[in-house]
């Protein structure tokens, strides 16, 4: 059966964007538990994928060769199952055996344990990519940056791993160390990072009322990821900073992976009194839209930073912003995702993610692998967390400089 999202309809996830569902299977005769269960994320796939041409395969002979191999036990039949599936090379659409899948549905709820690293796979040569790291957390304590490569993970090549199987490994008992085998993207350097794994509390939003070069009072909100919470805190932060005499708002999506599709339109809405908010297409081409309608908890000019590790969902909401003329961004080119999943409940408890659709900003554009160009290009440079939004970070000043332009003009009218 389908899964209710917010009792409503189905849950999105845009972290690397996912939207929450589940289908129940029909009964397959004289298969095996196990045969079934191949059957069951053929189906899922065969309904549900945004290419119909399965990457150019014959979908039914992929079913075939799996239903005729040996599957003695749950592992073989996950391997048969990922191995299908890896025909399709989308490294979105994927298997999420019952723990990592219930880590994932942790994590969305708030919390997770490991080294907070929110990650990516890059189709050749096959290594992991940081998207960003979590605020807090141990690898950005350690230095780790959006864009850089993850090579080995305990002395296993990155090449070798899924995404699913990599996070894995990453994942782990509190106090216990993984040693990670990275370089920067324009470097031949490698590096080694030992991290010790802890328990990340997932608070989505830090706000503080700032003071513009000109005197102005602004309200600075950074928003880390979208959680199941994020925009009721969100909206309360703005509410908090209108009470406390901001006269305009800086939005910092640096470094925010994404999360909650569902939780990025409802942040778009208390910030846009109308207008598209982002546009889905499926696999028959047709368009479907999520819309503003009259919402917005503010008018107050508005300032929004994104960079590199600025991915999914955070840039679906950049994207609706800038196209419907709410905000002007600035900072450096954002991840470049435009792709939704949709995670479906399996019968054993695991579950399947499964690319459904891509997206497109109001204006139709399409960001995926480019990104969304912000309107006023200032370089990233390595921060600290101690440093962010703080004299020694361009982007931030370079936002503020624009923001106080942006509310004299909102005085002067």
């Amino acid at each position: 059966m389908i899964k209710p999202l917010l009792r409503l309809s189905i849950l999105s996830l845009c972290l690397m964007g996912l939207v929450v569902g589940g289908v129940s299977a029909g009964p397959a005769f004289a298969l095996t538990e196990e045969q079934n269960l191949v059957a069951e994320v053929w189906r899922i796939v065969n309904r549900a994928y945004v290419d119909d041409t399965f990457n150019h395969q014959n979908w039914w002979f992929t079913r075939q060769r799996a239903l005729d191999r040996a599957l003695a036990n749950r592992n073989d039949t996950y391997q048969a199952i990922q191995d299908m599936l890896a025909g399709l090379e989308d490294p979105y659409t994927r298997l999420l055996p019952p723990e990592q899948y219930r880590s994932l549905q942790t994590s969305t709820a708030g919390a997770l344990t490991g080294v907070g690293l929110q990650i990516s796979k890059d189709e050749q040569p096959g290594w992991l990519r940081v998207i960003a790291p979590i605020e807090g957390s141990p690898a950005e304590q350690a230095g780790i940056q959006p864009q850089d490569v993850v090579l080995e993970i305990d002395g296993v090549a990155t090449t070798e791993l899924t995404l699913d199987e990599a996070a894995a490994r990453m994942r782990g008992q509190r106090g216990t160390t993984v040693t990670l085998q990275l370089r920067r993207p324009d470097e031949t350097q490698v590096r080694q990072v030992s991290l010790t794994r802890d328990v990340i509390t997932l608070n989505p939003v830090v706000a503080a009322l700032k003071t513009t070069p000109a005197g102005q009072q602004v309200g600075y909100l950074r928003l880390s990821q979208f959680n199941g919470n994020a925009s009721e805190k969100v909206a309360a932060a703005i509410r908090t900073l209108a009470d406390q005499g901001a006269e305009g708002y800086l939005l910092d999506l640096r470094n925010n992976p994404g999360g909650l599709l569902q939780s990025g339109i409802e942040i778009a809405r208390l910030w846009l009194p109308q207008g598209t908010i982002v546009y889905t297409v499926n696999r028959q081409g047709i368009l479907d839209s999520f819309e503003a309608f009259g919402q917005a908890i503010t008018d107050a000019p508005l300032v929004v930073l994104v960079n590199e590790g600025t991915a999914s969902a955070s840039e679906i909401l950049a994207g609706a912003l800038q196209d419907n003329g709410r905000a002007t961004l600035v900072g450096s080119t954002t991840f470049g995702k435009g792709l939704i999943q949709s995670l479906f409940d399996l019968s054993d408890g695991a579950g399947l993610a499964v690319t459904v659709a891509k997206y497109e900003t109001p204006d139709h554009h399409d960001i995926n692998k480019l990104g969304i160009q912000p309107d006023r290009i200032v370089a990233s440079v390595p921060l600290s967390r101690d440093t962010v939004a703080t004299d020694a970070d361009p982007q931030y000043q370079a936002a503020l400089e624009m923001l106080s332009q942006a509310t004299v003009l909102a005085s002067a009218s």
